[in-house]
């Protein structure tokens, strides 16, 4: 966000916003290394979307995650589709994933089968 221009004070109202809204707000100070793989996960959203991009190709977005944590980080990605108006395209074999997508396009050896 530095290098798009946000100030100080911006970046730091972005962030509060995005790990309250990601269940992530007792976080802020803990190391990488203390998170869960869901909280990992979580942060790694919090970073794609900070700045508000249009939109956001998340490739096996739940690779790692148990189904409580799976379900959580859909939800919270729904929430910010909803809430920010991202995109989000995903790449998954994670049937929660694939039935919980709007639209599902699926490829066969890169062609298109559906």
């Amino acid at each position: 966000m530095q290098l798009q221009g946000y100030s100080k004070s911006d970046i730091d109202k972005r962030v509060r916003e995005l790990a309250v809204l990601l269940q992530i707000e007792d976080k802020l100070d803990a190391m990488p290394n203390l998170l869960s793989g869901g909280q990992q996960q979580r942060v790694a959203v919090a970073r794609a979307v900070a700045s508000r991009p249009k939109i956001i190709l998340a490739d096996e977005p739940t690779a790692n995650l148990d189904k409580k944590n799976s379900i959580i980080l859909m939800d919270m990605m729904k929430e910010l589709n909803e809430k920010e108006g991202v995109t989000i395209l995903f790449a998954s074999h994670d049937d929660y994933v694939i039935e919980n997508a709007r639209r599902n396009i699926l490829l066969d050896d890169g062609e298109l089968v559906s």
